[in-house]
């Protein structure tokens, strides 16, 4: 018979270089447009990078997710992974609230700094920054 690790050992490809990235050979489930390797354990769909990162680094702490460091969610080498907060893993990533999060100057050039920026607000609640020049000169 089978154990679990055997059976995702078979499913992980080029896992023999431990710096590579060691790529999920098997079933995927999409999240956002990106592809995560998946395994099932147990009648329970287990995502395979953080299989691999509880069984050969430790459990993932509480309250943390895995970011993968090599940008490839069909990785599973956990040297790749690290764990943090959902918020640094949204931030360190490519979508639209962290490109939007890194940019220091407005489309008009001015910067996003204390004294020219401001919380964009909908309903009460911050949905952006927007720029004191741009708003200025806007009512003008």
């Amino acid at each position: 018979m089978t154990t679990v690790e055997q059976r995702f050992w078979d499913k992980v490809g080029h896992h023999s270089d431990p710096d590579a990235c060691w790529i999920w050979l098997a079933g995927t489930i999409k999240s956002d447009k990106l592809r995560y390797g998946q395994i099932n354990i147990e009648h329970r769909c287990v995502l395979a990078h953080r299989f691999a990162y509880e069984l050969l680094i430790g459990p993932i702490p509480k309250g943390l997710t895995l970011d993968h460091l090599c940008r490839n969610t069909l990785c599973v080498n956990p040297k790749h992974s690290e764990p943090v907060t959902r918020r640094v893993n949204t931030l360190r990533g490519n979508g639209a609230l962290a490109l939007n999060a890194r940019k220091t100057h407005c489309n008009k050039g001015h910067p996003f700094d204390n004294t020219n920026t401001y919380a964009q607000k909908r309903r009460g609640k911050v949905i952006g920054r927007g720029c004191r020049e741009c708003a200025k000169a806007a009512r003008s």
